[in-house]
């Protein structure tokens, strides 16, 4: 956390980042926390995912006055969605302050809404349109607000919002600090910022070319529950040699290995809070072989260098195009073939259209695997490693066994049960990574009541190196 503690982040905030999973700030936050955090007003040049929600939660919560009566912050956001989002890690990032975080928005009983603005919340997390609603029934004063941010600021324009954003930002005081993220700077954001901004700093996250050629790279859509069960198909029909699937945060590492390795791979996790001599033996097996897939961090795969790396995959997407660049960049060697694949929600296609954009290359489509279609491929897998043994030679010692086989069975009967043997059938077992919904894992053995804690309940037999799948 030493990136952090630089940016003179308070201890308490430390505390959180750390439980967070954090290891050190991206770079949107590692140039936004210092300017916020002296009172500047500021213009972000950011995509969904790069870590603006910490860039400026960060500075907010440090500069939140405790037990304040008033209202102190306003975030305003396009969709309900993103409210919610917003204030549920700005509560995480505070959790160890007096700060706390309420999420505003239409379609949810605006009573309720009320109630809860009674218990005095210090930040609102808003859409425009229900904040007028509750400034027009005085149920919300801003008359205390000493910073107003506005997130995904050409969308809310795209939606509509200009005449309200306008009359949101006149009705608090000309001394506030206003800080504009958006990921594209129209001439509706420019006049916005030079209406309402005093003098702020534009700071823009810039990647550099993409220089992997050789690796293909795809991405499938998906939701959030649904990213373990589509890796394990994904797992089960490509059959990597060695594959690495990067994590956001180390606790997602950390629940990604364990449940991996319940579901019956052969994998390890790598992560900042892990020592030195762990790191290394980590390592050493994915080197030889020992582990096939590895589960990592952006920092603790920085400058890994494992030959024979044939699949990356993006379970969270990268918070940056410079992070995408060097998590795909493990692969695709020695001018060997890659192939990088990278998980994406709905909402985070325009940070992979970002992505696209400033790497220069186009991300390819890939649609969400079945579950037959997983079967299809571990049995394809299957009959080409029997085949590859038939070309290899060396059955002599077998060859007796298979003819007494052959006069009690057909054989077709008997390679059947040869490729059911080298697959498996599918289970599923709930799982909970943390802050998701349950998850289905497809379990390597039988199914058994998940522990109430939350925690995986699971026994499996490991895989053998033969058999990957």
């Amino acid at each position: 956390m030493d990136k952090f503690i630089s940016l003179g982040i308070s201890d308490r905030i430390i505390r959180a980042l750390h439980e967070m999973g954090f290891e050190e700030p991206t770079p949107i936050q590692e140039q936004c926390i210092p300017v916020l955090a002296a009172g500047r007003d500021l213009i972000g040049q950011a995509q969904t995912g790069t870590g603006k929600t910490a860039a400026f939660g960060i500075p907010l919560i440090e500069r939140t006055t405790r037990n304040a009566q008033t209202v102190q912050a306003i975030i305003l956001t396009p969709t309900r969605e993103l409210a919610i989002q917003v204030a549920e890690e700005l509560n995480r990032i505070g959790q160890f302050t007096d700060a706390q975080a309420l999420p505003i928005y239409g379609g949810q009983d605006i009573q309720r809404q009320i109630k809860s603005l009674k218990r005095h919340p210090q930040i609102v997390v808003a859409t425009p349109g229900r904040l007028m609603d509750h400034m027009e029934r005085r149920t919300i004063r801003l008359e205390e607000v000493r910073a107003v941010v506005l997130d995904e600021a050409d969308e809310m324009l795209n939606m509509g919002f200009i005449e309200d954003i306008e009359n949101i930002l006149a009705a608090t005081p000309a001394g506030r600090q206003t800080i504009l993220f958006s990921a594209t700077m129209p001439k509706q954001i420019q006049n916005l910022a030079r209406k309402f901004q005093n003098d702020p700093a534009l700071i823009q996250v810039k990647a550099r070319e993409m220089t992997v050629p050789l690796i293909e790279q795809q991405y499938i859509e998906l939701q959030d529950n649904q990213k373990f069960d589509v890796l394990c198909r994904l797992l089960d029909m490509q059959d990597p040699e060695l594959a690495i699937v990067f994590g956001r945060t180390k606790r997602r590492v950390d629940e990604l290995t364990e449940a991996l390795k319940k579901r019956g791979y052969l994998v390890d996790g790598i992560h900042g809070d892990l020592t030195q001599g762990k790191r290394e033996i980590v390592l050493r097996q994915f080197r030889e072989g020992t582990i096939d897939v590895l589960i990592a961090t952006d920092v603790a795969a920085r400058g890994l260098d494992v030959s024979g790396v044939t699949h990356i995959y993006n379970f969270d997407i990268p918070q940056d195009p410079d992070s995408y660049v060097h998590r795909i960049g493990r692969t695709g060697r020695a001018g060997h073939a890659g192939l990088a694949l990278t998980f994406v929600s709905p909402r985070e296609l325009g940070h992979l259209r970002y992505i696209e954009q400033t790497t220069k290359r186009k991300i390819s489509r890939m649609p969400i695997p079945s579950m037959a279609e997983a079967v299809e491929g571990q049995q394809r897998l299957a009959v080409e490693k029997l085949l590859r043994q038939v070309q290899e030679g060396n059955l002599d010692q077998y060859r007796g066994r298979a003819e007494e086989l052959l006069t009690d069975f057909d054989s077709v009967s008997l390679l059947s049960a040869a490729l059911k043997l080298m697959t498996k059938e599918p289970d599923t077992t709930p799982v909970k990574l943390s802050g998701e919904t349950p998850l289905k894992v497809r379990s390597a053995g039988r199914r058994e009541r998940p522990a109430e804690s939350g925690h995986f309940a699971l026994k499996t037999k490991p895989r053998s190196k033969s058999r990957k799948y």
